[in-house]
Formats: C-alpha cells, sequence, structure tokens
C-alpha cells in the first residue's frame, strides 16, 4: 500500500530543500532579483542555444527560459531543436558557428558527437557552456551548469524507500524487513547525467539488496539492462512488459524511475498487465512534468524530483555574460566532471522531492505551475 508521507525532513537521507523563484511555468525568473545579477549589456551580441528536443515539455521551457534572459541582457539568440536528431543538431551548431554566434549553449542529445563540430567553435574562439548534459570527449567545452545529479539518485531512491515504508519520514529504517520487490530503470547511455543518476539511486539501493531487504525479481541489476535509449517512454513501456512476462505473478512494491516519461510508459506496461491504478507500486520519476504531477495527484506516481529549470537558464545566462564581458563564471565544483578531456568547471544546482504532501508548496506556491496547469 502507498504511504504518502510528508517529506519535509528526510535531508539526512538526500532530500534538498531547494526555494524556487521567478514567474510562472515556462517564464522567466528575474535575472535582476538574483544576488550577483550582472546589469545587461549584450549589445546585439548572438548566442546560438542548442536544445535537444521539443518532444519533452521540459526542454521546451529550458529553451523558453534561456531565449528569454539572454534576450533581457541585450543578446541576440539563435535557439534551435534538434528532436533528438544527432545530425541535425551537428548542423544546427555549425550553422551558429558559420552565422557569427559569439558563444554557445549545448544541451547535447549525445554527449560524445560533438568533438569535430566544437573544434571549429575552438579554433573560432567561441566559448561553450554544456547544459545540464556534460559533453564528453573534447578539450572545447569551457564551462558546465547542472543540478548535482548524484544528489537526484539518492533522493529517487529516498523516495522510493519512504513510499515502501522502508525509511520513515525523516529517512530513517523503520522495522521493514522485507524482501520487497522492486525492478530497476536507468536513463540513456549516451546521457552522462544517467549514470550519476543510477550511482546515486544504487548508492543507497544496493546495501539494501544485499541485506536481502529488497529483491530485483527479473534479476537486471546492471545499468547496461536498465538503461533506456533517448529515455523513450514507449522503449521503458516494452521493458517494463517485458519484465512482467519474465516474474510472473510476483507482484512488485516499487519500480526505479529515473525520469517523469519513462515513469508514464511504466505505468501503462502495469495498468495493461493486470495492477490497477489504486494498487500500483511505489514509482519514482524526475523533471516534474505536468503529466506525472497530475499522476500524483491522481495517486498513480508516487514522487518526482523538482529540477527548477528556470535557475539552471539563469545560471547558464551568467556563464555567457560573465564570459563575453572577460570575466571569470562563479562555479562549485572543480573535481566531479571529467569529460574525458579535462575537468569542466562546473556550477551544480539543488533538487527537491516532490510527493502528493508538498506539490503545491514546492510547485504552485513557487509559481512554476498554476492550479490550472495541474487540474
Amino acid at each position: 500500500m502507498k504511504k504518502h508521507r510528508i517529506l519535509g525532513a528526510v535531508a539526512a537521507a538526500g532530500m534538498i530543500a531547494l526555494v524556487a523563484t521567478g514567474c510562472g511555468r515556462g517564464g522567466t525568473a528575474d535575472p535582476a532579483a538574483s544576488d550577483g545579477a550582472q546589469e545587461p549589456g549584450g549589445s546585439g551580441q548572438i548566442v546560438g542555444v542548442a536544445m535537444p528536443t521539443q518532444q519533452s515539455e521540459r526542454w521546451i521551457a529550458d529553451g523558453d527560459n534561456v531565449k528569454a534572459q539572454l534576450e533581457e541582457m541585450g543578446y541576440s539568440v539563435d535557439l534551435q531543436y534538434a528532436n533528438d536528431d544527432i545530425p541535425t543538431q551537428v548542423s544546427q551548431i555549425e550553422n551558429m558557428i558559420s552565422s557569427g554566434a559569439e558563444a554557445l549553449i549545448i544541451a547535447s542529445i549525445d554527449g560524445t558527437t560533438l568533438t569535430d563540430v566544437l573544434t571549429q567553435a575552438g579554433d573560432a574562439g567561441i566559448p561553450v557552456i554544456a547544459y545540464d548534459r556534460l559533453i564528453n570527449g573534447t578539450p572545447n567545452v569551457d564551462y558546465y551548469t547542472t543540478f548535482d545529479n548524484f544528489q537526484v539518485g539518492v533522493q529517487q531512491a529516498t523516495s522510493l524507500l519512504i513510499g515502501m515504508g522502508v525509511l520513515d519520514e525523516n529517512g530513517e529504517r523503520t522495522d521493514v524487513a522485507g524482501p520487497l520487490n522492486v525492478e530497476l530503470f536507468a536513463g540513456s547511455p549516451d546521457d552522462n547525467n544517467a549514470t550519476f543518476f543510477w550511482d546515486g539511486a544504487m548508492s543507497v539501493l544496493e546495501p539494501l539488496i544485499e541485506e536481502g531487504v529488497l529483491e530485483v525479481p527479473s534479476g537486471q541489476t546492471e545499468f547496461e539492462q536498465a538503461a533506456i535509449l533517448r529515455w523513450l517512454p514507449e522503449t521503458a513501456q516494452d521493458r517494463m512488459e517485458n519484465i512482467l512476462t519474465i516474474i510472473g505473478d510476483t507482484k512488485l512494491d516499487g519500480v526505479l524511475s529515473p525520469y517523469d516519461g519513462l515513469s508514464i510508459g511504466i505505468i501503462s506496461a502495469l495498468t495493461s498487465g493486470g495492477y490497477s491504478t489504486d494498487a500500483l507500486p511505489i514509482i519514482t520519476g524526475q523533471d516534474a512534468e505536468v503529466g506525472s504531477v497530475q499522476s500524483i495527484i491522481a495517486g498513480e506516481q508516487y514522487s518526482t524530483i523538482f529540477k527548477d529549470t528556470r535557475l539552471l537558464a539563469e545560471q547558464a545566462v551568467a556563464m555567457v555574460d560573465s564570459v563575453l564581458h572577460g570575466e571569470e563564471p562563479e562555479v562549485n565544483d572543480t573535481e566531479s566532471y571529467d569529460n574525458g578531456e579535462k575537468i569542466v568547471p562546473s556550477y551544480l544546482l539543488e533538487s527537491t522531492i516532490v510527493t502528493i504532501d508538498n506539490y503545491e508548496e514546492v510547485l504552485i506556491d513557487s509559481e512554476y505551475y498554476t492550479e490550472d496547469d495541474l487540474s
């Protein structure tokens, strides 16, 4: 049975409080309202912004936020979406370079495929900011801004355990001894963040699997087995259907899902496979997408991880503005993100576990969503 609990005191187990600021969903946090915000001074300089896809509402909001904040600071913006096609993204970045972009903000589709085009950027002296996804295999990436992705994984695992009653609302172990049946999903293997999410989650779950408190009936406990290429919901649905075939009548108590889109596919497979919507396993997620927040309100998905993309956009814009003014951008991590060629100086933001108990406070009170958005 699901246990909808208040998560406000789960910091000891990995929850991070985040005070969200700014305008409504898809709106723009006011850079001038932030500490250390710089005065507008783009003078029409062109900034290329490469986003991976418009198939996810999250990336649409990211692109809109980055564009609006750059334009508010006086920059011209070339915003492009590649619809998860790698050659398209490479071509878009080449066009940005040839069209006179003086800085690039790139959320890569595949962080290993941009080496050649970023050599062109490096040769032209164009600074590159990796946005939320690390760009690997090239020295021509100057800065990186993202969330603390290992901690996101810890939060996902923590919320899974709270939902199943293994941890209490304070993040402390209860007397639930198990065994509880869980299945594990991971993100796209070409997305550097996916391994951070997985490693964070497994740092919490593996000891409990070893103790026998948790069991994985399918036996699929390796990242390569759990990974969902391109984060596609239909691929997650197919894998969940295959797992249900493998495990037969074994009932699941929980499913670790690293992204809301995957969670929707997982829920579809479970309901098609005989689970009623009021008796689903505890299912996690990430990105606080509208459909999944509605699913949480309906008692289907248990939790999601909220990453305020308004703040991520603000940080990327601040980095660009600093670099183009000959200044060093603010970073808070110079150790974690090795792209195979260099340690990329990074700025990590914080995230928040969201459940039915706190979605109004975290998402509506912060004006990320309105009540009508979630109705």
